[in-house]
């Protein structure tokens, strides 16, 4: 008897120190005309969203003084790390800063990722990615370079291809390099790790006709990309963010066409259930990416002054 007892209090001590340690979700956010910078949003099931009030962290460098798409990670040692857009046009870089707590930053750093490309129109949508194989971030975002590119059916200050630089720290970067060039004018992207050599690129056909989210699928996280999927959305829609709740890969998009946000469900990236009635998100959520938090972290979030 007494062993049983000894068996439940251990089990009864492993399933409240499992709780203690439970991650929250949280979801990064701007709000129009960006210039307020840093939103947050919180969820324990990935689909209820509770805003946070107020800015975390407003912009303070780039032309325009402005922050969108802002794109989280968190490292291997508990950093976040965060990159995003500075300039709606011009601009030859991105911002970034860091926080172990998502209250306290370090100083805001532009990153000139595009300094050797003079005619380079914006730097849109950066996005990081943790390589957990190289023990190295990947960073992607859209650009445009004039008459660059074959002729499609953009206009050239509008023909967008995906470029990325790697870094270990955030304080050397790579050459950058063309990331994702399918032929057409693109943006958005998010690369997603199913497992081992098994990824997905999401993206955004940026071509007026199209505007809208696919996907593609490669054996590493730099690519190539291929077996590009037909449009997964409706037109006018942008911002695509996936996280991993249960078994399912929940597949968050920007329906600006419609001003609403929704989600697609999906197991295996080729077939998607809509789950938009079953989420709820704070109103004027915009373009952002999802990571994790510890109920520590949460606290914090929600007590700061």
């Amino acid at each position: 008897m007494k062993k049983i007892f000894i068996i439940l209090t251990l089990s009864l001590f492993a399933l409240s120190y499992s709780q203690k340690k439970k991650e929250i979700f949280l979801f990064t956010s701007f709000r129009e005309p960006a210039t307020e910078g840093l939103y947050l949003a919180y969820s324990e099931d990935g689909y209820n969203w509770k805003g946070l009030e107020g800015s975390f962290l407003k912009p303070e460098i780039g032309a325009s003084k402005i922050m969108r798409d802002p794109s989280i990670t968190k490292g291997a040692d508990g950093t976040y790390h965060m990159v995003w857009t500075t300039d709606w046009k011009g601009g030859n870089g991105f911002g970034y800063a860091s926080s172990k707590d998502l209250i306290h930053w370090s100083k805001q750093e532009y990153i000139p990722v595009m300094k050797h490309e003079p005619e380079v129109v914006n730097v849109w949508a950066p996005e990081i990615f943790y390589d957990d194989v190289k023990k190295e971030y990947i960073v992607i975002w859209a650009s445009t370079i004039p008459f660059r590119f074959e002729k499609g059916v953009e206009d050239e200050k509008n023909n967008h291809r995906m470029y990325y630089v790697t870094t270990k720290d955030f304080k050397t970067f790579s050459d950058t390099k063309l990331y994702y060039d399918p032929g057409f004018s693109v943006i958005d992207c998010v690369i997603v790790k199913k497992s081992k050599k098994d990824y997905v690129l999401v993206l955004k056909d940026n071509t007026r006709p199209m505007r809208n989210i696919e996907v593609a699928f490669g054996k590493s996280p730099l690519g190539p990309f291929e077996k590009r999927s037909k449009p997964l959305t409706e037109y006018l829609s942008e911002g695509p963010t996936v996280v991993k709740v249960g078994k399912n890969w929940l597949l968050y998009y920007d329906n600006y066409g419609s001003k609403n946000y929704k989600a697609l469900s999906t197991s295996d990236f080729v077939k998607f259930e809509d789950v938009s009635s079953k989420i709820k998100l704070p109103e004027g959520h915009k373009h952002g990416t999802i990571t994790t938090i510890s109920e520590e972290v949460l606290k914090g979030l929600i007590e700061r002054k």
